[in-house]
C-alpha cells in the first residue's frame, strides 16, 4: 500500500482528488492518502470529509475542462475509512511515519525545497508543474532524486489529455498525418482577461516568484510540442510583454485589491525542433473585448495532413474525426499504453503513471528529466526576450544563460 502525503491544499487539489477518486472507481486500490499539509489547517480540513469541517474555497474558473473549475471533492468520497493527519509544516509531514510518497502541489518557489527534503528522507515525489522556480532549482531536484534512487515525476497533465494522445498517434510512425513539419498555437483573452489576478494568486505576477504566463503555461505548451512532434526543441526566439501592469480581484462585480505586476502576461515565441520542424506560439492573459483562439486549439501540419482538435484532413481527402481514426487504426499496444484501464481523465492517468512507476522502481512517463526539458523551453522564452536574440534550449538547460533567473536564484539561495 502506497501512503500518499499531499503538500499544498489550494484550489487545484480538487482536480487531483477527482483523479484519485476515478482511479479508485477503476479498481486501483494500491494507494491511500494519509496526510495533508497546508499553511492553514482549515484549508486541509476542508478536503477530508463531506459534510464535515470548514467549507472549501469555491472554484475560480468556469471554463469547461479547466482543472481550476473542479470543486466539491473530498477524501471521504473514495477512502471513507482512512484516517488523515493534518500538518501545517511540510517538513513535519515528510518526516512523519504516516507517508511513503509525496505529492507537491505548492507554489513554484517551494517545489525545490519540498523535493530536497523529501529526497533526503528517501521518499518518492510527484511535483506540480513547472518543475521549479528556476533552472538551477530544477537541476538540483533531478540530481538529488537520482542520488536518492527514488521515483520522481512532474505533474504535466496536458500530454495525458485524450485529444493530445490522439494527436501523438497521428504524427507517429503508424499515424496518418506523417512527420510533423509545422505547428502554430495561440490564445489571447481566454483566461483572466483583461486584467484579473490569475487564479486569485498574486504571486503568479511576480518575477522573483517565477511568475508570468511564459513560465506558467509555457511548460504545458512545450511539453505538448515535444510529445506530439517526437523531437526536442532546440532553439527559441521570443518577445514578452506586460500588457496589464495592474491587476485586480473581482468581488461582486467590482475590481478590488489592485496589485502591480513585473512578470509577463503575454508572450510570442518561435521555436525549432531537432527534427527540422518549427512553429510559433503566443498567449496572453490580457485582451479586451473577446478572446481569440487559433483553430480548434493548436494546429499541426505533417507531411501528409493537418490536425487541429479532433479534426484531421489528409491530402486529397475531407475532414475526418481523429478520434474515430485512432480507435479504428491505432496499434492495440499504443491504445493500452495511452489509456490503461480504459481511463481518459488526464489527472487520473498522470497519477496512475507515477504510482505504477513507484511499484516498478522506475521513472514515470513524465519524469523529472522531462519536466526539466519543458522548463528549459519555457525559460528560453523569457531569456530570449531579455537577451534580445535567438537562444538555444541547451544554454538555458545547462545554466550558461540565466540572466532573467539571477534575481530569482538570489532570493532562494540557488546561485551556484
Amino acid at each position: 500500500m502506497i501512503r500518499i502525503g499531499i503538500v499544498g491544499c489550494g484550489r487545484i487539489l480538487a482536480a487531483h482528488l477527482e483523479g484519485y477518486k476515478i482511479l479508485r472507481e477503476a479498481g486501483v486500490d494500491n494507494f491511500k492518502i494519509t496526510a495533508l499539509c497546508a499553511r492553514k489547517a482549515e484549508d486541509a480540513q476542508s478536503y477530508i470529509k463531506r459534510g464535515d469541517g470548514p467549507p472549501q474555497r469555491l472554484p475560480v474558473s468556469k471554463i469547461p475542462g479547466d482543472p481550476l473549475a473542479v470543486g466539491d471533492q473530498y477524501l471521504s468520497d473514495f477512502q471513507p475509512e482512512t484516517e488523515v493527519e493534518i500538518y501545517t509544516d511540510y517538513r513535519d509531514l515528510i518526516a512523519s511515519e504516516k507517508v511513503d510518497v509525496i505529492n507537491d502541489f505548492t507554489i513554484h518557489s517551494l517545489h525545490h525545497q519540498v523535493a530536497t527534503y523529501a529526497f533526503g528522507q528517501g521518499k518518492h515525489v510527484l511535483s506540480q508543474k513547472p518543475l521549479a522556480v528556476s533552472m538551477e532549482g530544477a537541476r538540483r531536484m533531478c540530481e538529488e532524486a537520482e542520488a536518492a534512487g527514488v521515483t520522481f515525476g512532474v505533474f504535466e497533465n496536458l500530454r495525458f489529455v485524450e485529444s493530445v494522445r490522439h494527436q501523438h498517434w497521428a504524427f507517429s510512425k503508424s499515424g496518418p498525418a506523417g512527420s510533423l513539419q509545422m505547428a502554430v498555437m495561440g490564445n489571447i483573452g481566454t483566461w483572466w482577461a483583461p486584467n484579473l489576478i490569475v487564479a486569485e494568486t498574486p504571486w503568479r505576477h511576480a518575477l522573483e516568484n517565477g511568475g508570468g504566463m511564459a513560465l506558467d503555461l509555457g511548460p504545458h505548451f512545450f511539453d505538448m510540442i515535444r510529445y506530439i512532434g517526437g523531437s526536442e526543441v532546440v532553439s527559441v526566439s521570443a518577445k514578452t510583454q506586460i500588457v496589464e501592469p495592474t491587476r485586480y480581484l473581482m468581488r461582486n462585480g467590482e475590481r478590488v485589491d489592485p496589485i502591480s505586476c513585473d512578470a509577463d502576461d503575454t508572450f510570442y515565441a518561435h521555436f525549432e525542433l531537432e527534427s527540422g520542424a518549427a512553429g510559433s506560439m503566443f498567449g496572453s492573459w490580457g485582451g479586451h473585448g473577446t478572446n481569440t483562439v487559433l483553430g480548434e486549439g493548436p494546429v499541426f501540419y505533417g507531411t501528409n495532413g493537418r490536425v487541429t482538435g479532433d479534426k484531421i484532413t489528409i491530402d486529397g481527402g475531407g475532414i475526418q474525426s481523429l478520434k474515430a481514426l485512432y480507435e479504428a487504426n491505432a496499434p492495440t499496444e499504443m491504445k493500452s499504453r495511452h489509456f490503461p484501464l480504459g481511463l481518459t481523465n488526464d489527472f487520473a492517468l498522470s497519477q496512475l503513471d507515477w504510482l505504477r512507476a513507484i511499484e516498478k522502481g522506475a521513472q514515470p512517463e513524465c519524469s523529472g528529466d522531462e519536466g526539466l526539458r519543458d522548463l528549459a523551453c519555457a525559460y528560453a522564452v523569457v531569456e530570449s526576450d531579455q537577451a534580445g536574440r535567438k537562444v538555444t534550449v541547451e544554454e538555458v538547460e545547462n545554466g550558461t544563460l540565466r540572466a532573467y533567473q539571477t534575481p530569482i536564484d538570489q532570493k532562494y539561495d540557488l546561485l551556484p
